[in-house]
């Protein structure tokens, strides 16, 4: 049967069946529901806790400073920054740093990654039941470690994965890889949906551990901690019921094409042909205008409008009216988040992103706890300082949280989450048997 209608007077028919049309509005709506972008869920994470035997107290640092024969200046620094740290006894380094003399050397710092990488992904599959072969997509990710085969190989192997799987290793990218590794998850698990990716984040010490007498490189021994962490995250429909959390944004932003910023956090060699990575003076300016850069684009997605509002009147009155005169308006973030989980690279770094930010003490103390109790593990941090909240029991349903991550490049990258049911505090955290003990006081240790 045809239709027709009259188009300037003329009679045309419709040639397609009245019993087709539902037909084509059903491809229609199938089309575009797949057009769609698909939810990206985090169905669970864990953080590697060193055992206490790999504890580096103060005291023992300051003795091994002594020992590897660098000279009285060189010690004096690092027991002066330790000091200053923020850490507590419990940091932890692999065991064979703390030999005397270090031992250093590829099979070493291959162990290590092996020990942390795996038991995160033992302790994250057997917590959900999940069988290595259902992973599709496997990023890992490792600053300055970077072997063959690769990282994301040595899990294959290790858990006997599927041949098809899509792996990645990253390298290169800093304490912020960790967001960047969900941005890269987040685009294949959006073109290959209803699968399962796995992510893991780690530094490795052995190898990196700097021998040398050059201050700026010195610096990364008195910051950097063991540490690890394995996310599961999921465009399966299905695991909305039992997903933790939905990601919402992701914004990175990189500041390389400055000399300044590209140069802050490098990795070179001393006179002496050692081998360490330079952390500028320069590093805490470079990272508050790299994020100033970030906010930038992740506050229209998250602000209110009245807090745009007054944002966009304050530069206006800054440049035009007042120029100078008048300071640019920050917004009040915590109308857009309950939680933040700000990269714990140390204590002048938390400090400068709460005064910047105008955040409350509250907010930055999952940063500075995690600080306290792990060091700086690198892109694991924010792991840690989000398995902090969980353990305290302040994660609720409909809570957003904001994850910001620094590091070389200069990059700085933020993650917002909104979690998707109350969560349970978990025995098996990184913080089991600990968290009851925290928040502490927090205040700069007595070297001899």
């Amino acid at each position: 049967m045809h239709d027709c209608v009259k188009v300037n007077g003329k009679q045309v028919y419709w040639h397609i069946a009245n019993h087709q049309v539902p037909f084509y509005v059903g491809l229609a709506i199938l089309y575009f529901a797949y057009r769609r972008k698909a939810p990206i869920y985090l169905i669970d994470f864990t953080c590697y806790r060193p055992p206490s035997s790999h504890r580096l107290p103060i005291a023992m640092f300051e003795e091994n400073s002594v020992l590897d024969d660098l000279d009285p200046e060189s010690v004096a620094f690092q027991c002066k920054i330790i000091a200053k740290s923020g850490f507590s006894e419990e940091t932890a380094i692999t065991s064979s740093l703390a030999q005397i003399p270090k031992v250093k050397s590829l099979a070493l710092a291959l162990d290590e990654a092996e020990t942390i990488m795996c038991s995160a992904i033992s302790d994250l599959f057997w917590r959900n039941n999940i069988n290595p072969k259902s992973i599709d997509i496997l990023i890992t990710n490792s600053c300055v470690f970077c072997p063959t085969p690769s990282l994301s190989a040595m899990v294959v192997n290790k858990f006997k994965m599927r041949s098809n799987i899509m792996s990645f290793n990253l390298s290169g990218m800093g304490c912020s890889a960790g967001i960047i590794s969900v941005s890269l998850a987040k685009d294949l698990l959006r073109v290959h949906r209803g699968s399962l990716a796995l992510i893991v984040s780690s530094e490795t010490l052995n190898l990196n551990w700097y021998t040398g007498k050059v201050h700026s490189m010195l610096l990364t021994n008195c910051l950097f901690r063991m540490g690890g962490a394995a996310i599961l995250m999921s465009s399966k429909v299905n695991d909305k019921h039992k997903a933790k959390y939905e990601l919402q944004h992701i914004v990175r932003t990189i500041n390389a094409q400055d000399d300044q910023a590209h140069r802050c956090v490098y990795q070179d060699v001393d006179p002496e042909n050692k081998e360490g990575i330079s952390i500028s003076k320069d590093v805490v300016h470079v990272a508050g205008d790299t994020l100033k850069k970030n906010i930038a684009s992740l506050g229209p997605l998250v602000l209110p409008l009245r807090e745009q509002f007054l944002y966009v009147i304050s530069i206006i009155c800054c440049k035009v009216l007042y120029r100078r005169r008048s300071s640019i308006y920050t917004p009040n973030f915590n109308l857009a988040f309950e939680h933040f989980c700000i990269h714990s690279g140390g204590r002048s770094v938390i400090n400068a992103i709460e005064r910047s930010l105008r955040l409350r003490k509250q907010d930055v103390e999952a940063s500075n706890m995690t600080l306290y109790r792990f060091g700086n593990t690198s892109s694991s941090s924010i792991w840690y300082e989000l398995s902090y909240t969980e353990a305290k029991g302040r994660m609720k349903r409909g809570d957003r949280v904001w994850q910001i991550a620094i590091g070389s490049g200069f990059k700085c990258s933020s993650a917002v989450w909104k979690c998707l049911q109350d969560v349970t505090p978990d025995n098996g955290s990184a913080w089991r048997d600990t968290i009851n003990m925290y928040p502490v006081q927090v205040t700069d240790m007595k070297i001899s």
